[in-house]
């Protein structure tokens, strides 16, 4: 994305363009009829980094073209970032430009707001932070009302909280998750709540157990768990396991066990190639698994974890990369056919397109 191309008039058609190509990309799977979830055309980005670029005694933020990566661009205004953000950027800009304490050798700023609010700013520089800095820092943090992080090599400080907690409505449930700084989290709220929204669409009436795979911090967990009867859920990532831990707690949800192990591992242990320790407390065979849910990274599902879903009676996929999803489909052509499909356009204004399929056996 370049700032260039962020035109909300033109949104539609843009993403009319995404999801033709989706379309052509599958229509040698008898793809149904598409569900298409357009993002809000501005202030969508819950997460944005910027480059704090000196010149003289003016400090600004700044991002660089991949064509041009010596040459910053100034940023006065950012449209694709949520209101929360867009508020606080020109306040913390002048905050820091006013104090030499806060500005001294200041790399990047990077920002996490959430749906429910809250904001967090991550603040990172090339020199040892002292007491004067988190003196500095905490006034900066009571101003803009925002949790504040200053970070240099080997160093961390925390002015209020180094996550945010983020709540909303999802059928008829309030929702809580924590979101860690610096640990994944989905870029734009608005578009993630119509991807939940869709997978307990499909997931409603399977019945069974659920097997969850790449669960992050929960993401997709808190939101499933209650249409199984139980979840075992894997996340391979020491943060996202701890936050997923707390956002299980925060729901009330106690369904799930959640192991740290990578979607290889779990397809071992599934076959019995490889006994766990991890795996000591869980007793496979007493699960009734009707469903694999996965959210893999952008290099899409491994060869065992393959041969782990074609097992399944569903297998519900969320994928961020339509080309790997269509190298798993025709994969798994043989065992499976696509029973419901739908894009998500997590990120206007770029060739990405994060897509869904419910895939029932044969």
């Amino acid at each position: 994305m370049t700032l260039a191309n962020i035109d909300p008039a033109a949104y539609a058609s843009q993403l009319a363009s995404k999801v033709a190509q989706f379309q052509c990309d599958f229509s040698p799977f008898a793809l149904p009829e598409l569900a298409v979830h357009p993002s809000a055309p501005e202030h969508y980005r819950l997460r944005a980094e910027f480059r704090m670029w000196h010149q003289g005694e003016r400090l600004d933020y700044a991002m660089f073209d991949a064509a041009k990566p010596k040459q910053p661009v100034v940023i006065e205004h950012f449209p694709t970032a949520t209101a929360s953000i867009c508020a606080a950027m020109p306040r913390l800009r002048e905050a820091l430009q006013a104090s030499a304490i806060l500005k001294a050798n200041l790399f990047q700023a990077n920002f996490l707001a959430t749906l429910s609010d809250e904001l967090l700013i991550t603040l990172i520089y090339h020199r040892l932070l002292d007491d004067s800095w988190t003196a500095a820092a905490a006034v900066l943090a009571g101003e803009l009302q925002a949790h504040l992080i200053g970070r240099s090599r080997k160093q961390k400080i925390v002015v209020g909280r180094d996550w945010l907690l983020e709540e909303f409505e999802l059928n008829g449930r309030h929702l809580r998750y924590q979101q860690i700084e610096g640990a994944f989290t989905q870029p734009n709220g608005g578009v993630n709540r119509q991807m939940l929204g869709w997978a307990c669409e499909q997931a409603a009436g399977l019945g069974g157990d659920l097997l969850e795979l790449y669960c992050g911090n929960g993401n997709f967990t808190v939101a499933l768990a209650p249409l199984f009867g139980r979840v075992l859920a894997t996340e391979v990532g020491k943060s996202s396991v701890l936050a997923a831990n707390y956002n299980l707690k925060a729901n009330v949800i106690d369904n799930v066990a959640l192991v740290r192990m990578s979607s290889d591992e779990i397809s071992g242990a599934f076959v019995k190639r490889r006994e766990f320790n991890r795996m000591k407390d869980i007793d496979l065979e007493a699960y009734r698994f009707s469903t694999l849910f996965v959210d893999p990274p952008r290099s899409g599902l491994d060869a065992p974890t393959l041969e782990l879903a074609s097992g399944f009676a569903q297998i519900l996929y969320i994928s961020c990369n339509p080309q790997t999803l269509r190298e798993n489909v025709v994969a798994l052509q043989e065992t499976h056919y696509i029973s419901a499909a739908a894009v998500f356009d997590q990120f206007p204004y770029t060739p990405h397109l994060e897509c869904g399929l419910l895939l029932t056996r044969r």
